[in-house]
């Protein structure tokens, strides 16, 4: 199978016939792995000529192509730059020129309210609280908003809508599952819909503890649900039992193991990971969150040398 081939079995629960799928959201290690970094807009903005854009943008796009190469991602994850969307259609349209449909392409897309910050907390509440009429008004221009700005990339080749507002600390969503399913739960519906009317496969993604609201993120009928979080003491394999059918899963390899954690501990906790999501396929073999700057190169690496290992269906 293709890596493209291995991702869409995953998405519509089958195994595939060779290895299990793998990707990640982003991927920050480029410069640790290949000595080469993402260019930013700011970089394209201030090249000395069109000529010289474009020779960037190539490149730029090629280093996306070189890391789903050699870490045989299914999915490559446009994100980590450049943003601005005339960038982003030329990259994604350089990576199909070069690969064609071995991969798919994905980009970030996602409308829906998140955890708040610590600027806006306070406001949030008091919206909420206050004015759940404009909340709402607002919601829906954002998910219109977001599906009119993933058409035009859908346009140029992206066909994965990686949805990343996140709703869940460790202990549990940030909303109650009541105020949830008025606030989020629609929107993400309408959403997921959007997106699968332009012909992406949707995955959301969320940290935390998803246990109280699991049932309504499933109703939102994304393909996939991205994270599956152990640091919040999410079970991949209790979590696959109860949506068996119904959607992928993506994720569980500890992330905090990954970053501070032995070898050895890596290697235990993919094995884990591996024996918990792949039977019966619909499951992306990936960190519970991103391998993220500063997270050791090595231990990365034994996480998916144990996928090439112990990560086949047909063997």
């Amino acid at each position: 199978m293709t890596p493209r081939e291995r991702a869409v079995a995953a998405f519509e629960l089958r195994q595939p016939d060779d290895i299990v799928p793998t990707f990640e959201l982003q991927f920050q290690l480029a410069e640790e792995l290949l000595g080469k970094r993402h260019i930013g807009d700011r970089e394209l903005d201030e090249a000395a000529s069109a000529d010289a854009r474009e020779s960037m943008l190539r490149a730029n796009a090629e280093l996306y192509l070189e890391e789903a190469e050699t870490l045989d991602f299914s999915i490559i994850a446009v994100n980590m730059g450049p943003h601005r969307r005339e960038y982003m259609v030329e990259t994604l349209k350089h990576m199909q020129r070069v690969a064609g449909d071995k991969y798919l392409y994905a980009i970030m897309a996602d409308g829906t309210m998140g955890i708040p910050n610590g600027q806006n907390m306070m406001q949030v509440v008091e919206d909420i609280a206050e004015r759940p009429e404009e909340v709402h008004a607002n919601l829906l221009a954002s998910v219109n908003g977001t599906i009119e700005h993933a058409k035009w990339l859908a346009d140029a080749g992206a066909n994965v809508a990686l949805m990343c507002a996140d709703y869940c600390f460790n202990v549990g969503p940030f909303l109650s599952p009541s105020m949830f399913r008025e606030f989020v739960t629609p929107y993400l519906t309408k959403s997921v819909a959007g997106l699968r009317e332009l012909g992406m496969y949707t995955v959301k993604h969320t940290d935390g503890n998803i246990m109280p609201i699991l049932d309504q993120l499933v109703e939102a009928k994304p393909h996939a649900l991205h994270s599956i979080d152990p640091q919040a003491g999410v079970s991949l394999r209790e979590v696959k039992a109860l949506v068996v059918r119904k959607v992928a899963l993506c994720g569980n390899v500890h992330c905090g193991m990954l970053h501070n954690g032995t070898v050895e501990q890596v290697i235990e906790d993919s094995k884990r990971a591996l024996r918990d999501g792949m039977p019966g396929g619909g499951y992306f073999f990936c960190t519970s969150n991103t391998p993220f700057k500063g997270m050791p190169l090595t231990n990365y690496l034994a996480m998916l040398d144990i996928r090439k290992q112990l990560g086949r269906y047909d063997s």
